[in-house]
């Protein structure tokens, strides 16, 4: 069977509905299609880790692509891109001709040795569900891993009442984007809140096992405790192989220009999977969060459609961690020099990333309204010196 479309998109989230919708706001008429592995229509990914386990109703996750009038080809694991003819070929064996495509195949979780379905990698509407029917028994949860998947989790399973053991190889959680002092803040924090913290520990190698119906996590400080239900959130590998297989450029995602075109003039790139060049930060960057998808998805869409622009956003993300809360715009690293101005320590101010005297990423903890102001800050050339930067923007 071969289908033929003037605008195709591969992959099934969020980057995918925006496309789809920016494609039919400029052409109203052309046939949109859509493949996706996933069963279900795009959804919204944040509130699984978030809104859902605060009461906020499931219908709300999704996004309503079929309003589009966007075909969706779902349950389709697409295994071959050719350029040259323009067609995509899925596990089915079914062909599909394109005039424009999209690849917005995202990211996979990273993996543990152990096989087994008490491992939970968190990303999937699916994997929500099961673990929310879970979460309803008196069952003993550990999460591996203390990034931003980590920490929402574990804080969202003891909102829910239940036992959690959090295992994060750095000394605090979030090191690689918090400075020091509030990633051991943070530690302290989940402590309070219910949390046993086990900070400084990695998994050993080959450290999982079941054991009496339990896994049994062993730990680089030669420790071991167990499980009911293991959540791994050791985040994603952008998934870029039917890019490869196509020839399309490929160095820590798919290599994108500032259309977003993949090195061929018809195929764009977009969302998790896309390195793009970022006009604020001098360099090619690779960005998972939703204000990414949301933006660069729309971007492919409007140049596929030939009413695009140079994508020349810089996204912003944000996380909800039990009472606390923050958006974070640039680059963000704690390897950066840190200068922080605190309304409150480690509850409510702005923390500033500097490298070579200019602003590099802005973190808003606790405070609102303020990431276009950040975004500004990171375009000036400065020089800035720590002390410039005492007040710069409202903590609020």
């Amino acid at each position: 069977m071969l289908n033929d479309y003037p605008y195709l998109i591969v992959g099934g989230g969020m980057t995918a509905d925006a496309a789809a919708r920016a494609i039919r706001e400029a052409d109203p008429n052309a046939p949109i299609g859509l493949i996706s592995a996933e069963p279900h229509p795009p959804y919204n990914r944040p509130p699984l880790s978030k809104a859902l386990w605060k009461g906020e109703p499931e219908d709300s996750i999704w996004r309503g692509t079929d309003q589009a009038r966007v075909d969706l080809l779902l349950e389709r694991r697409v295994t071959a891109i050719d350029p040259a003819t323009r067609t995509v070929c899925d596990h089915t064996g079914n062909v599909v001709r394109f005039g424009k495509l999209l690849v917005a195949t995202g990211g996979t979780p990273r993996r543990l040795s152990l096989g087994t379905d008490q491992v939970i990698y968190f990303r999937t509407y699916d994997d929500y569900r099961r673990l929310r029917e879970l979460a309803r028994h008196d069952l003993r949860f550990a999460v591996i891993g203390g990034g931003f998947i980590g920490s929402e989790i574990a804080a969202a399973l003891r909102l829910q009442g239940r036992t959690v053991t959090m295992l994060v190889p750095e000394p605090g959680l979030g090191a690689r984007v918090f400075p020091a002092d509030l990633s051991r803040f943070l530690v302290g924090y989940y402590r309070d809140k219910g949390v046993e913290m086990r900070t400084g520990e990695g998994l050993a190698g080959g450290g999982l096992e079941q054991r009496g119906g339990k896994v049994v996590v062993k730990t680089t400080a030669n420790k071991e405790f167990t499980a009911d239900v293991l959540v791994a959130g050791l985040g994603i590998v952008p998934n870029v192989e039917v890019a490869e297989q196509a020839g399309l450029r490929v160095d820590n995602g798919i290599v994108v220009d500032e259309w977003l075109r993949a090195g061929h003039p018809d195929i764009y790139a977009a969302g998790d999977v896309a390195n793009f060049p970022s006009a604020a930060l001098g360099r090619h960057v690779r960005v998972e969060h939703e204000d990414a998808a949301n933006t660069m998805g729309r971007a492919a869409g409007l140049a596929m459609a030939g009413q695009g622009a140079p994508y020349r956003h810089l996204p912003f993300f944000y996380s909800d961690l039990f009472d606390l809360g923050y958006e974070a715009v640039g680059d963000t690293d704690a390897r950066l020099e840190t200068v922080a101005d605190w309304k409150e320590p480690c509850r409510e101010g702005v923390v500033y990333y500097l490298a070579d005297g200019r602003v590099r990423g802005v973190l808003l903890w606790n405070t609102w309204g303020q990431v276009d102001h950040a975004r500004a800050l990171i375009a000036q050339a400065g020089p800035f010196r720590p002390a410039d930067l005492k007040g710069r923007l409202p903590v609020s």
